[in-house]
């Protein structure tokens, strides 16, 4: 199956529409959720699509419909393109544990290890989509951290969305003064976003 990637070069009108059939498909009915490979797709696809969209929209926000000519700017580009990666780590980090917790609690789901495998296998699989090599081994480094010390009872009701609402704002290519300004807003975005997600997860997962 084709997976969803994030695939940013030579951003153009036609990316844009891209970003706009992302937000369409977010409202699409979707089939169930019924094994490993199906929940590995649906965590890298809806991750995707979260750091998108929210990067997308929170600098047109900032830049007004001329942002689009800010992608002829190769410093702006380099930027972008680390903070959509790391971002997207996060995300991928987020939704993983989030959901191996809802299957714990809620479907007595046992093999937690699991979580490892999906996540590992996702990020391997992006570095043919040029996912910089060190931001592979950080995130990495990261989950493993964070898979040591997560309580899977609560993880999935405890503001599970947070640490990649945090990363939009850290890396979000817009001036620190600006940002700053946009704290709530820039975190309640993406927050919203993931409501999405958790509501189409809960309603999809057959295991």
């Amino acid at each position: 199956m084709q997976k969803y990637k994030l695939s940013w070069r030579d951003i153009s009108f036609n990316d844009f529409k891209v970003y706009l059939f992302a937000l369409f498909k977010a409202f699409i009915p979707k089939k169930k959720i019924k094994n490993l490979d199906e929940l590995e797709h649906f965590i890298q696809t809806k991750s995707a699509w979260v750091t998108q969209v929210t990067l997308y929209s929170y600098l047109k926000t900032r830049m007004g419909t001329r942002y689009v000519l800010h992608f002829d700017n190769d410093v702006f580009m380099s930027s972008l393109n680390i903070a959509k990666w790391n971002i997207y780590s996060v995300a991928l980090q987020d939704l993983t544990f989030f959901t191996f917790s809802y299957l714990k609690v809620n479907l007595n789901y046992q093999n937690i290890d699991q979580a490892k495998e999906i996540f590992n296998k996702i990020l391997d699989d992006e570095i043919s989509n040029k996912m910089p090599l060190e931001i592979i081994e950080e995130a990495k480094k990261n989950f493993d951290e964070r898979f040591k010390n997560i309580n899977w009872e609560s993880y999935h009701s405890d503001l599970p969305f947070n640490p990649s609402a945090l990363s939009l704002y850290k890396w979000a290519p817009i001036a620190e003064e600006l940002k700053s300004l946009d704290r709530k807003i820039v975190l309640n975005s993406m927050i919203l976003k993931w409501d999405i997600i958790r509501k189409e997860f809960e309603k999809l997962i057959e295991f």
